[in-house]
């Protein structure tokens, strides 16, 4: 293990901690938005106590992925200063817009909303929330369209002078083809997230409710406040995932036109399947991985080649083709951004395999929970079986890891290639750090995410465990003292 080895794990340590609270903030701000909407609209004290209480869970996870993501920068400066010098031009403008519009929206409307009771009108106030969720929709966007570049590199030219990619048409990185389909994508399994999360904390609190409603009066029951959030949780879960399977097939074919081989390892498929027969797709395979001891032993026939082409007949290269083809094509000749450990040109194939499958499998799992929630909950219902309790505790994380998962294959799917076709991985690593300091950066980061994911933890676990606090109607602005001081919602 080397110094670009230990970068290489340092970056997806903070990146995947940093994503697990992205989709949250993405998708509960949608949800929290639409119960403020639905009070101004009915003036039910639901609507207000459920926005109120997932306000809050939303916060913290806003917070929390807002700490991570500084992180980033540092580590791109520290351990990928010849990365940085050489996509700095693309990179720099997607990245600046993000922060200087879409953070700006986020940040300073999401402070209007929290502090924003009883002092703005309340439809104003309502859309508050909606311009962040608007917010984080355009960050996304932007971050997606920097991430596409190294994907599908396009809007650049290559200056040999003095060896950086420069920008050359902006529009053109904004509407990169694989931008165009993994956005879609990355929104709608937010939502799902959402959906999961706003499921699981419901159907927890639905239940403890039903439990108690034995010893008091039931009018006095949020049993019905909680059923009522857990079936809308669960609905957007399952037409979100809907959303996911169909983005994820046009992405899936996106992928197959410009990065053939990440299709090729996603199946562990060593041998090029010819038109008109058609590959399979293996639910499951034992073995190496490394095409002498593979064995499927669950397919579904021609299912790979629809992924990859949209027909069950259609030629889907193989893996040992492919490093012919790309040996041919980049080889290491005459290219100063190449070495000679591009030449094999193959990624990790085991985790490519088996992060593709867990992320979809999860995916389902959650969409199957959803649906068993929607069926127990029908006709009034407020079931207080034991699998709720599993169920509560599973549904929410089930996704969230889904979506983590899902970024490891794009990612790892991708090597060795740092910029598909123009950077390897091993030539955009910091050439002065040396290992000792990776190390210790490395152990701060990981030590001081280990301490936030306590709070995180903690800080939701407490809020979840509150509920929704008593309707209070929030005060007319007209009737507020101006010089009142300022106070915290909650």
């Amino acid at each position: 293990m080397d110094a670009t080895d230990l970068a290489r794990w340092q970056f997806a340590i903070t990146t995947v901690y940093h994503f697990l609270f992205v989709p949250i903030t993405i998708g509960l701000s949608a949800v929290v938005a639409f119960f403020h909407t639905r009070w101004v609209q009915t003036h039910n004290p639901d609507w207000l106590r459920l926005a109120k209480f997932f306000g809050k869970l939303f916060t913290i996870n806003f917070a929390l992925g807002l700490v991570t993501g500084i992180v980033q920068e540092f580590q791109f400066g520290m351990n990928w200063s010849d990365y940085s010098r050489f996509v700095g031009d693309i990179f720099g403008a997607p990245l600046a817009v993000e922060a200087l519009l879409a953070f700006f929206l986020e940040s300073t409307f999401l402070g209007l909303w929290i502090f924003g009771w009883g002092r703005l009108p309340e439809k104003l106030h309502a859309s508050t929330m909606w311009i962040v969720h608007i917010g984080t929709l355009l960050s996304g966007y932007f971050i997606l369209a920097a991430n596409s570049f190294m994907q599908h590199p396009v809007g650049y030219r290559f200056n040999p002078i003095t060896g950086r990619a420069e920008l050359t048409d902006f529009f053109a990185v904004l509407t990169n083809k694989v931008q165009l389909v993994t956005f879609p994508h990355v929104a709608l399994s937010a939502y799902m997230v959402a959906g999961a999360v706003v499921m699981g904390v419901s159907i927890h609190l639905m239940r403890r409710e039903a439990l108690r409603d034995a010893d008091r009066n039931p009018a006095q029951s949020d049993a019905p406040l909680y059923r009522r959030a857990a079936r809308i949780g669960a609905v957007l879960t399952l037409v979100a995932g809907l959303g996911v399977a169909i983005s994820g097939d046009f992405q899936g074919k996106v992928m197959t036109e410009v990065q053939p081989m990440k299709m090729a390892a996603a199946e562990a498929l060593y041998e090029t399947s010819p038109q008109g027969v058609g590959a399979p797709f293996s639910v499951l395979t034992v073995g190496s991985l490394d095409g002498q001891h593979a064995n499927a032993l669950i397919e579904v026939p021609k299912l790979l080649s629809f992924l990859a082409t949209g027909t069950f007949d259609g030629e889907v290269k193989g893996i040992n083709d492919l490093k012919a083809t790309y040996a041919q094509t980049y080889g290491t000749t005459g290219n100063p951004r190449l070495t000679d450990t591009a030449t094999n040109y193959v990624p990790n194939i085991p985790t490519t395999y088996w992060s593709f499958r867990i992320m979809i499998g999860l995916g389902v799992a959650a969409a199957a929970i959803a649906a068993a929630v929607l069926w127990a909950t029908r006709k009034r219902r407020m079931p207080t079986s034991r699998w709720l309790l599993y169920a509560a505790i599973l549904v929410p994380i089930m996704p969230v890891l889904a979506n983590s998962f899902g970024w490891i294959f794009t990612e790892v799917g991708r090597q060795p290639w740092l910029v598909f076709g123009l950077m390897t991985t091993a030539t955009g690593v910091s050439p002065g750090v040396s290992m000792g300091e990776v190390i210790t950066s490395m152990v701060v980061y990981t030590l001081l995410y280990g301490v936030l994911a306590v709070v995180e933890i903690k800080l939701f676990l407490t809020y979840v465990r509150r509920g929704a606090e008593p309707f209070e109607k929030p005060q007319d602005p007209s009737e507020r003292d101006e010089d009142a001081p300022l106070v915290f919602a909650y």
